[in-house]
């Protein structure tokens, strides 16, 4: 570390114009290649997504995305009146005829119009194919349809679309929501440090991270399935674990000239020190990221990899570039009354500091153990001496907040959720008005009929399924002759998130379908996009026990490796469950329960997404690890100069309370900007880790784990004699500090070995302040 520290110094305008050159290169790749997100969520082996293959091969017309154009009259004005007919018939022509769409079934013509029109003739609707599944669409294509919609519209006609192909058009992820989370990191930070220019450095190093992650995604694409949710969940991760790995890396800086080293050997210190740790941490954030390939599933795997790509950009820049921007910046990272402190320790006497300023100046109160006293140290000293009752109450917050928890049901939302204000809401809305909530997600029943009697059998089996509790109406495609695979539309009375929906998939494959084939050849399988959704999820929930397993054995090997200890690891595991349960509680109360969902934009009560909480996991992994890393790296660098465990424990939670709770804080401010970004999924991982990385520092970081480390002892830092054999060493936070108060002298020479260029600044600093 040192090495790439003081070239990156050093050379600091080659390391900048580097960094430039890669993202305008990257910048440039993506504006000629362009991107190719795809968000297919479908399992080969499940049967969803076999029923799918078959239709694409069978009847390709039937196989692409069925999409909904639906239009609501007023003011007395019925869907059945020439004028309106008239209107929506030309609109439904034009639809048919534009690029990407197979068909258009509306409700004007053909023997099952009439279907399409509700009871009271103010609602109907028209089924739009296209030829592509929706991920597969081109959006512009997509977005022709819409427009040729919408402008339908007059005084007594409202128009909109609903489907999956439409409401991938629609999303505009992103937007104001990153720029709210960096200005109130950016607020955080100036607070912390009272320099501008310290603030500023670790909101530009986590931008630069995030933009060549991003981008490097984009094309990322091209290669592997990722999903278009993925480069936003990138931004909120990398912009977090960025911004949080720079302040730590800057904090370390700044203690390095505080207590004398030059610009130069204070920047190669930092790297050595929290620069290691900062790589131990983001580490294992990109291995708990990658452990989702352990699930097998290719939506999540895509997600993984645009996460890891961009916390690897964050660390790269944090390493690299921050080295190179702490050069130009030299002791301006400092405050103006550190500035005048280190000048004053510098000259000594000499120096000319009026006299209402220096005898204004308070000075630091020194504790017992020879550090600085501040909040923080006393806080520390107040849990050693009671530790039970503080460690009783954290403890007691945590699982009041993980209640809900227990009532988590995982599935999908449906449109039902978007936000008001989008087409497919209100297209949602309008179709369970005029027809049932479960017109939104009817399922698609393919069946093969290779045998002669095939037919009457499903015939009978169509009949059969009418008589379903749960069923609102069932339709079946005529078949051509010679025709030897067919389709069955079923509509649910239910909507397609709903519990009963999926309790009605099981009956039609366990029960139902079952006996229909039975004595004869035909061969019926359930899909449709509810359906496939539905196969997801299942899937999903069955693994997560494995990567939960997973999780726990990655996080109790690191742990223990870091810092030769049995116990610390369990302690650390036991507080990522409790992380994760506070997380878990939160989604159910807010989400589930619909506590607040409406007011963030994020749509009524509804099921938890299923991938999210494997991602949450991930991440809070990550970044718990990374909590725990700095605040014990602190105590075992204590540990193993004093032997004293309550000193050690003291020591560390208080040093490092202060940048811990600061980084939670920024941390908190990026994800809970996310709650604004318009979209149920993100805003979903904006309230889990927003929530659980304030608890996670406030109630177990600062109170909990310090509490139980003093309870436990020197039993902390015990491994067995055979077991430290064995396990590697591993070096997380280098060396340790120099003592506070030790001044270089003008001229003399770094580690290096030779004069640093850069003494002149710390020379001049008081003439140049006052």
């Amino acid at each position: 570390m040192s090495v790439i520290a003081r070239w990156c110094h050093r050379h600091r305008l080659v390391t900048l114009l580097a960094w430039l050159a890669l993202i305008v290169g990257l910048g440039a790749l993506t504006g000629a290649a362009g991107t190719k997100y795809s968000d297919t969520m479908s399992i080969p082996a499940s049967e969803s997504s076999q029923a799918m293959d078959l239709l694409k091969s069978a009847i390709p017309t039937a196989s692409g995305d069925s999409d909904t154009v639906v239009w609501h009259t007023s003011g007395g004005v019925k869907v059945t009146d020439p004028a309106v007919q008239t209107t929506m018939t030309q609109t439904l022509d034009a639809i048919s005829k534009a690029p990407g769409v197979a068909s258009v079934a509306g409700p004007y013509s053909g023997p099952r119009g009439a279907a399409q029109i509700n009871a009271d003739q103010t609602i109907a609707y028209a089924t739009v194919t296209f030829g592509q599944q929706a991920h597969d669409l081109p959006k512009a294509e997509t977005q022709h349809v819409i427009d040729l919609a919408q402008a339908a519209r007059g005084d007594h006609l409202r128009v909109e679309l609903g489907g999956q192909a439409i409401s991938e058009a629609e999303q505009n992820i992103g937007g104001s929501a990153e720029l709210i989370g960096v200005v109130a990191a950016l607020l955080v930070l100036a607070l912390v440090f009272r320099s501008t220019g310290a603030a500023a450095l670790p909101i530009v190093t986590g931008i630069t991270g995030v933009v060549t992650g991003v981008l490097i995604t984009g094309q990322l694409s091209r290669l592997f399935s990722i999903s278009s949710t993925a480069p936003t969940l990138a931004t909120l991760v990398g912009l977090g674990v960025g911004i949080d790995y720079a302040l730590f890396i800057v904090n370390r800086h700044r203690r390095g000239l505080m207590s004398g080293l030059s610009v130069q050997e204070s920047v190669t210190k930092a790297l050595n020190t929290s620069g290691r740790a900062v790589i131990f941490a983001g580490g294992t954030v990109v291995i708990a990221l990658l452990g989702m390939f352990a699930l097998g599933l290719g939506f999540l795997n895509g997600m993984a990899v645009g996460a890891a790509v961009t916390v690897t950009m964050t660390v790269l820049a944090a390493i690299t570039l921050l080295p190179a921007l702490l050069g130009f910046l030299k002791l301006r990272v400092l405050s103006k009354k550190q500035r005048r402190e280190l000048a004053a320790r510098q000259a000594g006497a000499r120096v000319l500091v009026p006299e209402p300023q220096a005898s204004s100046r308070r000075q630091p109160r020194i504790g017992a153990d020879g550090h600085p006293e501040s909040a923080f140290t006393r806080w520390a000293a107040k849990v050693e001496a009671r530790p039970l009752g503080k460690a009783v109450f954290a403890i007691a917050i945590m699982v009041l907040v993980a209640i809900p928890f227990f009532s988590i049901r995982l599935g999908s939302s449906d449109a039902g959720n978007d936000p008001k204000s989008t087409t497919t809401r209100q297209a949602y809305d309008l179709l369970a008005e005029g027809f049932g909530k479960g017109f939104n997600g009817p399922l698609m029943l393919v069946a093969q009929t290779p045998g002669a009697g095939d037919r009457q059998a499903l015939d009978k089996l169509v009949e059969e399924i009418k008589t379903v509790p749960g069923v609102a109406a069932v339709n079946a495609r005529p078949m051509q002759p010679g025709q030897t695979v067919g389709v069955v539309q079923v509509v649910p009375t239910t909507s397609p998130q709903d519990q009963g929906t999926t309790d009605l998939i099981d009956t039609l494959r366990h029960d139902v379908i079952p006996q229909a084939e039975a004595g004869n050849t035909l061969h019926v399988m359930v899909s449709g996009s509810t359906a496939i959704t539905n196969d997801f999820n299942s899937t999903l929930i069955s693994k997560l026990p494995l990567f939960v397993a997973i999780i726990v054995g990655l996080g109790c090997l690191l742990m223990m490796l870091a810092f030769r200890s049995l116990l610390v690891p369990l302690i650390g595991v036991a507080m990522n469950l409790l992380t994760m349960g506070a997380a878990f509680g939160s989604l159910v109360a807010v989400f589930q329960w619909g506590w607040g969902s409406e007011a963030i934009g994020a749509g009524g009560a509804g099921p938890v997404e299923s991938f999210v909480p494997v991602l949450v996991i991930s991440i809070l992994f990550g970044l718990s690890m990374d909590y725990q890393v700095f605040l014990i790296s602190r105590m075992h660098e204590e540990w193993s100069h004093s032997k004293e465990n309550g000193r050690a424990v003291r020591v560390g939670h208080g040093e490092t309370g202060q940048v811990i709770l600061a980084a939670a804080v920024i941390m908190a401010c990026v994800f809970g900007a996310f709650l604004l970004n318009g979209q149920r999924v993100i805003a979903e991982f904006g309230v889990a880790l927003a929530l659980a990385i304030l608890l996670d520092v406030l109630m177990l970081r600062l109170v909990l784990v310090p509490a139980l480390m003093h309870r436990f002892g020197r039993a902390n830092w015990w491994l067995p004699k055979w077991l430290d054999r064995v396990v590697p060493h591993v070096a997380v936070e280098g060396e340790p500090d120099v003592v506070p108060g030790a001044v270089l002298v003008p001229g003399a020479r770094g580690e290096s070995g030779r004069p640093d260029d850069d003494e002149p600044e710390l020379a001049y600093a008081n003439n140049r302040i006052q």
